[in-house]
């Protein structure tokens, strides 16, 4: 099942394990997918003498972790092949003290903080890109705090759940039964809706205020330049991000970053922290900046979790997130046949008829990809021609089963109180409204600017993008903007990149020609 390149690279993985693990299985003897389990686990448990695996019936097919021999409260109930294969092995990482994505002390204390009981629940499809963050993510939980147990649950080999549940989207995330999130989510987003849910100990956290040379808020390509360029002027620097790698890490191939000719979103990613943990960057991922405050040349910065961080210089480099259509219905059939990835969520519409809302480069490609497993795609654009490259759109043409409308405004998302059955829809030419009845709405309108905390502060256009002059400059001293949630034209990687140099560059300039702190 597993090459030996693979192998090799477990075993190279493996060879620093401290305690002893076990693969502690479950399983119906007659579970069609019992082979397929026992083989992996086993050609896993073969690549080190810290791992083995003991086999007992069971109704369905799981298994849990055991660290000598005590239950690591991380469950698998299926065959983590796939993307979630990597799950598998950061969990026995994490376990063991190990893994880049364990978050630093600050966070995890907030995870133990967390009041419990808590049983966590995540549905899954192997072939999702975003499911394997929020099962890392609540395992990393689950191993810093023990009132915390997380289960993974492939939806595919338990459809039966799937289909009581009614679920249309994955991840699909449960608390003691109970829906707590559904879709793309990181981290730090979980963390807060489980404060939010169960509580914390406050007793337990406490924060003091850090003071550096340069804040950069966002750590995707824009914070990733402005960082690196400020720490090799020798200034003191700390990221403050959601995550590293922002909307990037979501994108599956990226062809345009000029001397490389074809990467991904999460080689990228793991490229921006690498280049960073090279210089003194305190990267404190996880992080949500709430509220800003200017005190004459001093910026502090408070995160929704009440740190304070202070600085003479800011780079706002926050980027954008997914826009959303604001419409009646979109916010209550998320997960239920409202979807934004095409990607995690196409296979929950094999055969049926979609809708893909957003003529741009993203919800072409997005129809392109559906086209292929939906029985009909409709596509609908508010404007009155398609924005895509002209590349796209001629491949487009090239499929029977997709059909464009252009000049359409979408005004309501129509359900059956379970799943989205239709789509209620205006011809701006006309005027006419009418109802399409279809099965999913994948929503491709592209992105709104993480600008919040600083609108009260810097200059905004109706877009809510920060207004920058030709160095990045606000008009707040010591405010600097780059990236996607700055005016600057064309909202590109490269082009994020050099915007983030160049605000660094600036805010350099600022402070030896005392204009700053």
């Amino acid at each position: 099942m597993l090459d030996k390149e693979l192998k090799d690279q477990i075993e190279s993985i493996f060879s620093t394990l401290v305690s002893h693990y076990t693969f502690d299985i479950s399983v119906s003897p007659e579970h069609e997918s019992k082979n397929e389990l026992i083989q992996l686990l086993s050609e896993v448990a073969e690549s080190s003498n810290k791992i083995d695996m003991q086999i007992h019936d069971g109704e369905g097919l799981e298994f849990v972790i055991l660290k000598d021999q005590i239950d690591t409260r991380m469950k698998f109930r299926g065959v983590p092949t796939g993307h979630e294969f990597t799950s598998m092995l950061l969990a026995i990482l994490n376990a063991d003290g190990k893994g880049k994505n364990l978050p630093d002390e600050t966070i995890s204390t907030q995870v133990k903080a967390l009041k419990g009981p808590i049983k966590l629940t995540t549905y899954v499809s192997l072939t999702c890109t975003n499911c394997p963050e929020v099962v890392q993510a609540l395992n990393v939980m689950t191993t810093l705090n023990k009132n915390i147990s997380h289960e993974m649950v492939d939806g595919a080999i338990n459809q039966s759940e799937v289909e009581a549940l009614k679920l249309h989207g994955v991840p699909a995330v449960f608390a003691d039964g109970k829906l707590l999130h559904s879709g793309r989510s990181d981290f730090g987003e979980l963390l807060a809706k489980l404060e939010e849910k169960y509580g914390f100990d406050n007793t337990m956290l406490s924060h003091m205020e850090k003071a550096y040379d340069v804040l950069v808020v966002g750590g995707g390509p824009a914070g990733s330049a402005a960082a690196i360029y400020s720490a090799r002027k020798g200034l003191t620097v700390a990221v403050l991000a959601e995550r590293i790698g922002g909307q990037v890490k979501d994108t599956v191939n990226i062809e345009n970053l000029i001397s490389i000719p074809e990467t991904t979103g999460s080689v990228l990613t793991d490229n921006l922290k690498t280049h960073m943990s090279k210089y003194p960057i305190d990267l404190l991922e996880h992080r949500l900046v709430n509220k800003v405050i200017i005190e004459e040349k001093k910026k502090t910065l408070i995160t929704t979790n009440g740190e304070r961080f202070t600085a003479p210089a800011v780079i706002v480099a926050s980027g954008a997130s997914w826009r959303k259509l604001n419409i009646p219905g979109e916010a209550e059939y998320i997960g239920h046949g409202v979807a934004f990835c095409p990607h995690c969520d196409g296979p929950f519409y094999v055969g049926k008829h979609v809708a893909v809302v957003g003529g741009g480069n993203s919800g072409i490609e997005a129809a392109i990809d559906l086209a292929g497993i939906c029985s009909k795609v409709t596509i609908l654009e508010f404007l009155d021609e398609l924005k895509a490259d002209q590349v796209l759109r001629e491949k487009l043409k090239k499929l029977p089963n997709v059909e464009v409308f252009t000049s359409f405004q979408t005004l309501q998302v129509i359900g059956d109180g379970e799943k989205v059955t239709g789509l209620q829809v205006k011809n701006r030419k006309t005027g006419e409204v009418h109802q399409i009845e279809l099965n999913g709405l994948f929503v491709q309108i592209g992105l709104a600017p993480n600008s919040t905390p600083f609108r009260n502060l810097v200059e905004t256009n109706l877009a809510g993008e920060i207004v920058i002059d030709e160095h990045c400059r606000t008009h707040v001293a010591g405010i600097y903007a780059a990236g996607d949630v700055s005016t600057v034209p064309f909202k590109q990687i490269i082009i994020a990149m050099g915007e983030g140099a160049k605000a660094a560059l600036a805010a350099f300039d600022d402070r030896i020609r005392g204009i700053i702190g």
